[in-house]
């Protein structure tokens, strides 16, 4: 995202969009074709949304990069969440009275050659090992009071790998991600 930072327009036109086509496309199984002119929205980055229901996760899906516009890979992956996260059934026309939207809009993947360089809160993890793969938000961490250690060894086993799996020709890396959500708007 060359380090440039979302307005609060651009982060609340973002979670707009996010609701708006979540809402469409539950009930009428459609995604509008939206023309945007913000250039925050018009970046190249990739993005988590998540969904929570009651302050719990009901769905998290995303892409670290893209070829498309960010508003666009956010309509895919607010869609993506609400109804292809494998841990939870698609949402229904009920489940859109009460959920909340968190946007993580990512920096890219950094290859890393030591586990120092991690900082908790400020680094997600993104660990990969022959044809296992798992990745954890920064905001994971701290949401559950994680160290270092323990921010590693639950991305390896969200990885499907061995806790500390992450010891053994596994490979690394760190990435940030502006995170906002319409509890902050």
């Amino acid at each position: 995202m060359n380090n440039s930072k979302l307005s609060a327009a651009e982060k609340k036109s973002l979670l707009k969009i996010a609701r708006v086509t979540i809402n469409e496309y539950i009930t009428d199984g459609k995604i509008s074709r939206l023309e945007i002119s913000d250039k925050g929205l018009l970046t190249q980055a990739g993005c988590f949304v998540s969904i929570k229901a009651k302050g719990t996760l009901r769905g998290c899906i995303g892409n670290f990069i893209s070829d498309k516009p960010l508003f666009q890979l956010v309509q895919e992956m607010a869609v993506s969440a609400a109804t292809r996260d494998p841990r939870f059934y698609p949402m229904k026309e009920e489940d859109l009275a009460d959920y909340d939207l968190e946007i993580s809009v990512l920096s890219p993947l950094q290859k890393i050659s030591s586990t120092e360089e991690i900082e908790v809160g400020k680094h997600g993890l993104y660990i990969e090992k022959n044809f296992s793969r798992g990745v954890l938000l920064p905001q994971v961490a701290v949401e559950f009071g994680w160290d270092r250690e323990t921010f590693l060894r639950q991305t390896c086993l969200k990885a499907g790998l061995k806790q500390e799996g992450w010891k053994e020709g596994t490979d690394i890396y760190i990435f940030s991600a502006e995170v906002f959500s319409e509890k902050d708007a």
